[in-house]
């Protein structure tokens, strides 16, 4: 299976997670095994969890972890705890998190997240459940006015949701394109003359929506904190503002000495941390990188220890 993968900050992530070789590491989100394949090879008496939700990437990671002390297991990050608890490990030393669409989901058209090339519209990440056409060809204007608005930011999302509606009147929306050149058609011509796609915003919102990713990552950060041993390191690497504005609160609030609600007049936490921050502002790629990943022009690494 043709499955490339250039890890993203790999480096940065390599020494946030400061691995000790007898440690327990979890991967919740495998990919291409870029990641994985480096922290296992760190490890000597230790033991690396490698997780993906994608049937294709556990293939792929299965295959190119072999040799190495490293076992893949197909589940989502937010079912990090079960997992664990099913390979009778009570805690691990790190945890990494590398959010988002992985390359081999965007170069296979077939997969349905690209609007670069025509493929009927999916982008389950799992393969299961609902794809992006069942969700276009039945929410109403207003839910998908919500979903374009809140998970793509989309100035325009009123416009599309209504472009939308009216279209799949006349016939369904099943491919990518067809959604795109929808998109397009319903934003003012001068959006259209950018030089990034307008449908860009409403693929991600999309995509989002299918896959349960922002509820995915709040269940999931909590899960991964809570099996994290005192003084494992939690890496995450986001993609976009929503994805990182949730890590970066998260982070915060696990590093607070009161987590009482504001409106509480005595504490009754303790006032004790959680954690502590290792990187107060997320690191980004150097030009070195970027001059050989494209992908990592956005992204960002945060990096917390359990205290």
């Amino acid at each position: 299976m043709e499955f490339s993968h250039i890890p993203v900050l790999l480096q940065p992530c390599l020494d946030g997670l400061a691995i000790d070789p007898t440690g327990i590491y979890l991967d919740g989100t495998a990919g291409g095994a870029g990641h994985s394949m480096q922290i296992a090879k760190r490890l000597t008496t230790g033991r690396l969890i490698s997780l993906d939700q994608d049937p294709d990437a556990v293939a792929v990671a299965t295959e190119r972890l072999k040799g190495l002390p490293a076992q893949v297991v197909q589940a989502n990050f937010r079912d990090a705890a079960r997992v664990l608890a099913e390979l009778s490990i009570p805690a691990v030393n790190g945890a990494l998190l590398d959010l988002g669409v992985s390359s081999h989901q965007l170069d296979d058209a077939a997969r349905g997240f690209s609007y670069h090339a025509d493929a009927p519209l999916d982008m389950r990440m799992s393969q299961q459940g609902p794809t992006a056409a069942d969700l276009v060809n039945t929410l109403d204007r207003e839910e998908l006015t919500r979903i374009l608005r809140d998970y793509g930011e989309e100035p325009y999302a009123w416009q599309i949701a209504g472009k939308i509606v009216a279209t799949r009147a006349e016939q369904p929306i099943t491919t990518t394109l067809q959604l795109a050149d929808l998109v397009a058609s319903a934003v003012p011509p001068a959006e259209r003359r950018k030089a990034k796609n307008p449908a860009r915003r409403t693929f991600q919102a999309i995509r989002i929506a299918v896959n349960s990713e922002l509820d995915v990552l709040n269940e999931g950060l909590d899960a991964i904190f809570n099996c994290l041993a005192p003084g494992g390191r939690l890496c995450v690497i986001t993609f976009h503002s929503l994805e990182d504005r949730l890590v970066k609160n998260k982070f915060r609030r696990w590093a607070q000495r009161c987590t009482c609600p504001p409106e509480q007049p005595i504490c009754t936490c303790g006032g004790v941390p959680k954690a502590k921050l290792i990187t107060r502002k997320p690191i980004e790629a150097d030009a070195e990188e970027l001059e050989h990943n494209r992908r990592a022009r956005s992204a960002k690494l945060r990096v917390l220890e359990k205290v």
